[in-house]
């Protein structure tokens, strides 16, 4: 895995988020409480910390919500067995509904994705609402394995995702999409 790689997600590079052994805060949203095991570190996210997470000596998280409650990104946070078919369904998915670009990680977890469908600026409440609309049409084709993120059931100290190790499947469509 290379920064070149993870520059297709337009990470959020002006904190990131490390992982601790122990709870660093208990949060109650909605009625429920979570415990968080990541800690917001107030700096850039520089290409040693990238280094030393893909070298597994640390894990990093990134924000997917930017300043101005914006992301870049809806991602399918994939935890099933069969990564393969998953893929395959959720690409013709994202074809048919006019999603061309889109790139599939490999997470730490064997066989565990996170499929971000890169949608350029967008704001938080219209990113959630296509993140379900997504969910359900894929929903009707496979059992449902997944999360969706962003994500209006968690705080927003929950709406990270660890950075990915490597690349599993990448889809730039702009150049034939002129045609269609």
């Amino acid at each position: 895995m290379t920064t070149m790689d993870l520059k297709l997600i337009k990470i959020v590079d002006d904190h990131y988020w490390q992982k601790s052994d122990k709870v660093i805060d208990k949060l109650d949203f909605k009625g429920r409480m979570f415990y968080n095991k990541y800690e917001k570190v107030q700096k850039k996210l520089t290409n040693q910390i990238m280094n030393d997470h893909f070298a597994k000596k640390i894990t990093v998280a990134h924000s997917l919500i930017r300043k101005g409650d914006k992301v870049e990104n809806i991602v399918i946070d994939y935890n099933g067995r069969d990564p393969q078919r998953f893929y395959h369904k959720a690409q013709l998915l994202l074809r048919e509904e006019g999603y061309i670009n889109f790139t599939a990680y490999e997470t730490k977890t064997t066989g565990h994705l996170h499929l971000y469908i890169h949608k350029g600026h967008t704001t938080l409440q219209e990113g959630i609402q296509l993140g379900k609309m997504i969910s359900m049409k894929l929903a009707q084709k496979q059992p449902k394995q997944w999360r969706m993120f962003p994500n209006a059931d968690m705080p927003l100290e929950y709406n990270i995702l660890n950075l990915p190790y490597e690349v599993y499947a990448k889809e730039r469509g702009a150049s034939w999409a002129k045609h269609m």
